[in-house]
């Protein structure tokens, strides 16, 4: 007969324990630097307005989308802070990978606009203040540095700080893109430099969008968290422990791209306590592998590839027990 036992291990909750005080650290991270961004974002317009910079003006879209991608990102982690209901018994952690996904997919949206004003750009050549140009893009800098080296003290792991991350690294190279930009004008005049720099920038910020695409998609797929391999898994849990005839029916997800789980069903030879052997298995998966969360069913006697108990095969309906 099938035995499911679902329950977090004592590390599940040191852990959730430290990831709770990492998203809080993050939550005011994220915060601080969507007030410089959105604060910088309108002198950064106005300066690529008054200066027919387009390289100011693609850094202040750039601050455009990632003020609004920083509050998003910050109110994902406000989210993530609720309780799991009866509606959603996982809480909202992966609203935080959502909110990651539409990042990335914004950052696309920006690329391909200022390619197509870079065009426009070389079509119809426009006169830009190097001076003007120069100083909003240093101060752009100085916002910009402050709020990577601000960002980059938070968690590696989260995909929602990893979003916010590149958004703000965009910023900072479309800065840097503008400052070189208006220097190289000063010095020569040549303005189809600006929208250059533009372009090479969107390049630049592309390929990291799309890895971030991939790894939240990868997540909202419930694909198997990197780093693991359920193979391996399977054939390190039926060594490690003794009494394991078989594991089987396994399941690699994640809820945010940082806590790993995992569901199993257990086949033990007779003799084998299924407490104990559920206590091995839970621990052996947190250790080794950092699978803190992991819903394991035993069985006895496993007479199909589907599972099913020995009174199924012979025509009577077994429901398993729940222990907690």
């Amino acid at each position: 007969m099938g035995r499911e036992h679902h329950s977090h291990t004592d590390g599940d909750h040191n852990h959730g324990g430290a990831g709770h005080q990492h998203e809080t650290s993050d939550k005011k991270r994220v915060l601080i630097a969507a007030i410089l961004t959105g604060g910088f974002m309108v002198a950064e317009i106005i300066g690529g307005m008054l200066t027919g910079s387009l390289a100011l003006l693609a850094d202040a879209g750039h601050m455009f989308t990632d003020a609004i991608a920083l509050a998003l990102a910050w109110y994902a982690f406000h989210l993530a802070d609720k309780p799991a209901t009866g509606r959603h018994t996982y809480g909202y952690g992966r609203v935080k990978t959502l909110v990651a996904y539409t990042n990335g997919l914004a950052i696309f949206l920006v690329a391909i606009w200022i390619c197509y004003e870079a065009w426009q750009r070389f079509q119809v050549p426009a006169p830009i203040l190097g001076g003007p140009m120069l100083v909003v893009a240093i101060l752009g800098l100085v916002v910009n540095v402050a709020s990577f080296v601000i960002l980059h003290g938070g968690s590696r792991e989260s995909l929602n700080m990893r979003g916010a991350l590149l958004h703000v690294l965009g910023d900072l190279l479309g800065s840097l893109a503008a400052i070189v930009a208006a220097l190289i004008i000063l010095a020569t005049g040549w303005t189809p430099i600006d929208p250059i720099l533009s372009v090479l920038v969107a390049v630049l910020i592309l390929s990291t969008a799309w890895s971030l695409m991939r790894a939240a998609a990868h997540v909202l797929l419930e694909g198997t968290p990197a780093g693991l391999d359920r193979d391996m898994i399977v054939q390190d849990l039926q060594t490690a422990i003794k009494g394991i005839r078989d594991i089987h029916h396994v399941h690699l997800w994640s809820i945010d791209g940082a806590r790993s789980m995992a569901t199993l069903h257990a086949s033990l030879m007779d003799g084998l306590d299924a407490h104990i052997a559920v206590d091995a298995i839970k621990h052996r998966l947190l250790t080794k592998h950092g699978i803190s969360h992991a819903t394991v069913e035993i069985e006895f006697d496993r007479r199909a590839e589907d599972g099913r108990s020995r009174d199924q095969v012979r025509g009577v309906t077994s429901q398993p027990r729940h222990l907690h």
